[in-house]
């Protein structure tokens, strides 16, 4: 294995190509703000995952403005290559079939979803850069898009990775590929699992008990559930090796509103235990087993999270089950293994001031473990880690060209929202942790998921690097808090939701952390939602607002219009919505109070809008239509538009002119150039 750092033994081409190992530009001036690029570009270093046998390491490179790819590094030779690289396509998400052998993806980072008409493929090839094969195909493309041979097996392009690493013993991996209606909107029907070999490009359809969304493999790696969801109504099958392998039903409950004997499955232990996230009757979920005979969870939970619901993944090493990774305020793993807990605290030690996640290869008797570090002023950093020896190999970071020292600190903190309920949030500052500070309150859309979690973010780092201060609350509706948080939110937009905001607001203020006089809101979706309310309801508090693909009618979300399709399911508007956000005829005066196009009127405060002109969730009707009620009554309104751009920004070059645009708007308004 290695001793140095690894990227400065690779070879100059490929560490060049790499640009892993030194910062994007020049180190600035002291007194200079850091490059807005460095916040928006794409990763210079994503996704490294270890061979089954560890001897291997594979991860995508690509250095700003470059096509990434696929190189996979040979630990023992100390050798690297670029095993998949093309000059139209970047390198989307990869895995390990075996040791041998990778399965990977491709998209275009050079343009957005308005101009990216073709699907993300697959292909397989061998760690030497051989056998390259396309096993399916992408949608609107030519005869070859990489140079690769079409083979005559090819699937079609709506078929997918899973998002499951498998045995990762032979040739062949599971794939899922979905099944769509095009005469009811492009809804999703279900989803067929196959299993695929990525030498010939055969391939076997898995039996579906019914209209299929999600499955999950053992722990040997094979299909043993399968999640349908039909008429707001979940139901979880168990392929029953006890009956043939036949299909039957393990459990059944409400798709919105859970109930009794309602889970989601975690994955299974190495001797075959189901392990599921349930609330079993409790406020908050907790890590439970499952009974494969009966369905029924076990009488004691697990894995406790106090205040959160249970929210991580099982961490293995081969066939061994040695903990459960979780996020609480920040991630971390409780390790059932005695020695690992010992190898745990080494690790800290020796990486102090990150969050220092271990994974494991899947072959079995591994000793070297990827290490995943980050913190909320460190993006992620990976590292090599010999859990026997304590031996420690740098790969790479994500983002180099960010200086720790010029990031910001955030903190968890609660407050009290009017009602007494208390509210989760992040509070970010300005290095040096300034004091009656500017401050940006930053909305999460959703809106029922939970916020920001603590760790380097680069849009409220952006903002802190600018002397801003950050408050990113988790209002009721937020999940992650517990039933009672959550539940407290339905039909709470612009109501108790928005006060949760304002609330924060003005605990900030008191605390001394804020400028009463110098507070903008902000947010996407949802965000960009209560951020238009935020000017309706609080006129005094805010001083601007930043809205992007902001919601600016509820009952756009239900009926759409004539000039767009939403991709908002007809299950979701039909059993989820009228409970979760507000009934369109029992609720229709609250929906009115609270639709800031209905309200535009109100809002006298600067403002800044942007839309994608391919978002299909809030599509730019949302905004034409907004502006057209408001431009009677405020002139002080800024329209953006990125017409191949939807739901969010994806391309890094509309990221730096977005953010930039906001910096400006940001100071002439409550920054120095208000003053």
């Amino acid at each position: 294995m290695l001793s140095r750092p690894l990227l400065r033994r690779l070879g100059a081409a490929l560490a060049l190509a790499l640009c892993a190992c030194a910062p994007l530009h020049a180190a600035p001036d002291s007194a200079a703000l850091p490059p807005i690029e460095r916040f928006f570009i794409n990763p210079v270093l994503s996704g490294p995952k270890l061979s089954p046998s560890a001897r291997y390491l594979a991860a995508i490179s690509g250095a700003s403005g470059r096509r990434t790819y696929l190189i996979v590094i040979d630990l023992k030779e100390n050798t690297a290559k670029a095993v998949a690289g093309y000059g139209n396509v970047d390198i989307l998400d990869f895995d390990w079939v075996n040791d041998n052998r990778l399965v990977f993806n491709v998209t275009d980072n050079q343009v957005g979803p308005g101009g990216e008409y073709l699907a993300a493929g697959l292909y397989a090839v061998d760690r030497d850069g051989g056998k390259l094969r396309q096993l399916a195909s992408r949608r609107g493309e030519a005869e070859e898009t990489t140079g690769s041979h079409i083979a005559s097996r090819m699937l079609p392009w709506h078929t997918f990775m899973l998002d499951q690493r498998g045995a990762q013993d032979s040739d062949a991996i599971y794939v899922q590929s979905a099944e769509y209606d095009y005469n009811r909107n492009f809804a999703l029907r279900h989803v067929n699992l196959l299993r695929l070999n990525t030498v010939t490009g055969t391939s076997q359809v898995v039996q579906r008990p019914a209209a299929v969304r999600d499955w999950m493999l053992d722990h040997k790696g094979e299909p043993r559930l399968a999640t349908a969801s039909e008429n707001g109504q979940v139901t979880i099958y168990y392929r029953d090796p006890a009956r043939n392998n036949e299909w039957r039903t393990l459990a059944s409950f409400d798709a919105y509103k859970g109930g009794k004997g309602a889970f989601t499955p975690l994955g299974f232990g190495s001797d075959g235990t189901l392990y599921v996230i349930a609330d079993n009757g409790q406020d908050t979920a907790s890590v439970y087993t499952v009974d494969l005979a009966t369905g029924q969870l076990g009488a004691e939970p697990l894995v406790v999270t106090p205040g959160y619901d249970f929210s991580g993944s099982l961490v293995r090493s081969g066939d061994k089950l040695l903990g459960i990774r979780l996020v609480t305020d920040a991630e971390t793993i409780i390790w059932f293994d005695p020695a690992m807990q010992e190898v745990q605290k080494k690790l800290d030690a020796s990486l102090r001031g990150t969050v220092n996640l271990m994974s494991f290869p899947s072959g079995n008797h591994n000793e070297w473990a990827l290490v995943t570090s980050y913190s909320d002023t460190r993006p992620l950093r990976y590292t090599l880690y010999n859990v026997k020896t304590g031996a420690m190999n740098p790969v790479g970071e994500a983002y180099p060209g960010i200086d720790p020292k010029r990031m910001g600190r955030q903190d968890p903190v609660r407050y009290k929202a009017r009602d007494g309920m208390e509210i989760p949030a992040l509070l970010t500052l300005p290095a040096g942790g300034a004091r009656n500070a500017p401050m940006v309150v930053l909305v999460h859309g959703g809106p029922y998921v939970r916020g920001n979690r603590w760790g380097w973010d680069s849009e409220t780092q952006f903002l802190a690097s600018r002397g801003y201060a950050v408050l990113e609350p988790d209002f009721r509706g937020s999940t992650g808090y517990g039933s009672k948080h959550f539940r407290a939110g339905w039909k709470q937009w612009g109501l108790a939701m928005q006060n949760d905001i304002a609330d924060g607001v003005r605990w900030a203020i008191a605390q001394g952390y804020a400028d009463p006089k110098r507070i903008c809101i902000a947010g996407a979706s949802y965000g960009g939602y209560a951020t238009l309310m935020g000017l309706v309801n609080d006129p005094d508090l805010y001083r601007c607002g930043i809205s992007w693909v902001g919601v600016t009618d509820i009952n756009l979300l239900y009926d759409g219009h004539w000039s767009f399709t939403s991709d908002l399911s007809e299950q979701y508007k039909k059993y989820g919505m009228p409970d979760m956000v507000g009934d369109q005829v029992k609720d229709a005066e609250q929906l009115k109070a609270t639709s800031p196009i209905q309200q535009a009127a109100r809002i006298k405060a600067p403002l800044m809008l942007a839309y994608g002109g391919v978002d299909r969730r809030v599509p730019m009707y949302h905004g034409r239509k907004f502006m057209e009620a408001i431009k009677p009554t405020n002139r002080q309104v800024e329209w953006i538009e990125y017409q191949d751009e939807g739901h969010g920004w994806s391309l890094p070059a509309n990221r730096v002119d977005f953010w930039g645009r906001v910096e400006k708007f940001l100071d002439k308004h409550i920054g120095p150039g208000a003053r």
